[in-house]
């Protein structure tokens, strides 16, 4: 038998109930998310002090293994570049937090010429992976849309 009011409707308890757990599964993925993320080379502290000036392209490719990309103008140089982006929310939009290029260059005899660690205050934030594709020209708002189409009334 139903759960009835005293004017012959059904108590609403079940609906709320029903509500109320889609709507906790729904918000499920979004809370108690951990959205720091370290992307590309993982650089140890000791592991960079092991780097000597003088030291061969072998020896470095043995300690810190392949670069994320070396130079190809202007001098050789092996880049190992991290990223760290934080995202409070799953659906909210990512936020570069620290960005690191561990930078070895050699002589021409592919010998360690100089060391350098460049930070987020070093340079502007390399942008790894692009989910937009770039436009030609201006960028349309929507509100100049709405403007734009009542004007063609």
């Amino acid at each position: 038998m139903r759960a009835r009011r005293g004017d012959g409707r059904r108590a609403p308890g079940r609906a709320k109930l029903a509500l109320a757990t889609a709507l906790a599964l729904g918000l499920g993925g979004c809370l108690g998310y951990d959205g720091t993320v370290v992307h590309g080379y993982q650089l140890n502290s000791k592991t960079a002090e092991q780097v000597k000036i003088g030291s061969s392209a072998e020896q470095i490719l043995v300690l810190l293994g392949s670069p994320t990309t070396t130079s190809t103008v202007g001098g050789d140089a092996w880049y190992y570049v991290s990223q760290v982006t934080d995202r409070s929310l799953g659906f909210m939009p990512q936020k570069v937090t620290d960005q690191r290029v561990f930078a070895v260059y050699f002589t021409k005899d592919k010998k360690v010429q100089r060391v350098a660690n460049y930070g987020m205050e070093d340079g502007k934030v390399i942008d790894f992976v692009s989910r937009t594709t770039p436009t030609a020209g201006a960028e349309s708002t929507f509100l100049k849309g709405m403007f734009i189409n009542l004007l063609h009334f």
